[in-house]
């Protein structure tokens, strides 16, 4: 048996004050696998991290705004996602509040305030459609998804659990 190795991330969703809709960073960088598609924002765990120290310390550097309130939503397992092949963990967080101002583009590309329920227009991974509904779901007290990826970059099957309130 194959021991599994996954990278380890936070992502995060940032809200805005009246909670209607979301940060996207809309990535637009050559080379980059996410070009043209649509995502949330964070990344890898560091060694000496917990995963919401991560969180913040991602959001710090992406966006310049200190995050001072976050909730943990679920989790996904993106196996075979990554630019060669490797798969990845993430730890899916709902940024509720932050103080700073969020700038109008990082480095993946131009940052956009979108309607919750407008997020499926949007151009974002098709296995996005399966847990990004649950990050905004009051009802939902936690989801764990699986989202294995072939090389292609296509959805191979999808797994979701919910637990609801």
């Amino acid at each position: 048996m194959t021991l599994y190795r996954p990278i380890v991330a936070a992502l995060g969703f940032v809200l805005s004050a009246d909670r209607t809709r979301v940060l996207m960073v809309q990535r637009t960088r050559d080379g980059d696998t996410h070009a043209g598609k649509y995502n949330g924002l964070g990344g890898k765990l560091e060694p000496d991290e917990d995963i919401r120290t991560c969180l913040v310390r991602e959001l710090r550097e992406e966006l310049g705004i200190e995050v001072t309130s976050a909730r943990l939503r679920g989790t996904v397992n993106w196996p075979g996602f990554g630019k060669v092949g490797e798969s990845w963990f993430g730890f899916v967080f709902v940024v509720d509040a932050y103080e700073g101002v969020v700038p109008e583009r990082n480095d993946d590309g131009p940052l956009h305030w979108v309607e919750i329920d407008r997020l499926g227009e949007l151009p974002l991974w098709e296995g996005d459609a399966h847990f990004l509904p649950l990050v905004f779901d009051d009802s939902v007290a936690m989801f764990h998804a699986v989202l294995p990826y072939d090389d292609d970059n296509r959805l191979v099957s999808a797994s979701v659990v919910v637990e609801r309130r």
